[in-house]
């Protein structure tokens, strides 16, 4: 029985010392790896080094215990058959799980790093933990089946469970579906201006579940992915930043229209050479659309070279529309109601019966 300790003592340190060896081995390796162009020697170097001396020194007591008879009567079951095919199974979901993480980390980034859209820099982490976990799940299974325990109901009630998940998390799938077709199809980018039912903004985020946009208030509004994949999104960047300005103007009845058209496209040019807002070409252009109740409506429609400036555009044209009326004594009419009332008497109603 002491020959048996000492063998099995001399078989532990025997296992301690190849794993440090293994271990000063694997890191002169990385540092050979360091200097090729390839990442991939990289990644099995640091997925296999602490799986490998964690084999080596559970092999090493393994072998201590079940070589050299050195276990109880009473505790000759932990080192049945069964335990040890479970520790390994261990050990190669641990060198699975770590080599799969690193590959995704490694070259799932390096590709999402291409890509304009922040979504698949947002889905790598989800598929490096779904990749972890599937990893375990196998090996449990294995588990089970190695200590001769029947999987077919667990399967089964996993089988349930994911079931009631998906129908509980349908709105989160649809929209995780939502955001890959987004980035697929790129209605927008990032940064782009789009205006979604009664929002407008700068988007700025297109996550998994929702895409974000900042508004001119610099206020964020969160969008679900599935809304926008399922309605209408007017994109203001594209095809290119610029943007059509339409600006309403009422003269009262009487008035010259040609003449107002000469002031309104003399207004229009005047914009194009002095601001840096407003393009020459497309030229402006002046409608005159309807008769009102009260005024006579028309349009100015002229460019600007970024939708960002069409504020800038509207408030300059405004503030020269006014002055040059004034000049030319054009009148801008308030809305008038004319009321005529009937002279004589209104007979008065009978009283009933």
């Amino acid at each position: 029985m002491d020959g048996g300790f000492i063998y099995a003592a001399a078989t532990i340190i025997s296992g301690i010392i190849a794993a440090g060896i293994a271990h000063f081995v694997m890191g002169w390796l990385r540092k050979k790896a360091e200097g090729t162009r390839t990442q991939l020697d990289d990644i099995l170097l640091r997925s296999t080094e602490k799986p490998l001396i964690a084999l080596i020194l559970v092999s090493s007591l393994i072998i201590s215990l079940t070589a050299y008879d050195v276990l109880p009567p009473s505790l000759q079951w932990i080192m049945g058959e069964a335990v040890i095919h479970a520790v390994y199974i261990l050990i190669g979901a641990w060198f699975a799980s770590v080599l799969l993480f690193n590959l995704i980390n490694t070259y799932g980034r390096w590709l999402a790093a291409k890509t304009e859209s922040d979504f698949d820099d947002r889905f790598i982490p989800l598929l490096e933990m779904g990749a972890k976990y599937l990893v375990w799940f196998v090996a449990f299974l294995l588990i089970l089946a190695t200590f001769r325990v029947d999987v077919t109901p667990f399967l089964a009630g996993a089988g349930i469970a994911g079931l009631a998940f998906a129908l509980a998390a349908q709105d989160i799938l649809g929209n995780f579906l939502s955001g890959a077709i987004i980035t697929i199809d790129k209605p927008f980018k990032i940064g782009d201006r789009i205006k979604f039912e009664d929002f407008s903004g700068d988007v700025i985020s297109v996550g998994p579940r929702s895409t974000r946009i900042r508004t001119p208030d610099s206020q964020v509004v969160t969008i679900p992915n599935q809304k926008i994949t399922s309605n209408v999104v007017v994109n203001y960047a594209m095809p290119d930043v610029r943007m059509k300005v339409r600006i309403p103007i009422s003269v009262a009845y009487g008035s010259d229209m040609k003449r107002v058209k000469e002031v309104l496209l003399d207004i229009a040019r005047e914009a194009g050479e002095k601001t840096p807002w407003v393009l020459k070409e497309p030229a402006p252009s002046v409608y005159f659309l309807e008769f009102g109740e009260s005024s006579l409506n028309i349009q100015l429609v002229l460019w600007t070279n970024n939708y960002d400036n069409s504020w800038n555009v509207q408030d300059y044209l405004n503030m020269r529309i006014d002055e040059r009326f004034r000049e030319e004594r054009i009148e801008i009419p308030f809305r008038q109601i004319d009321i005529r009332m009937r002279s004589g008497e209104v007979p008065l109603p009978s009283k009933p019966d």
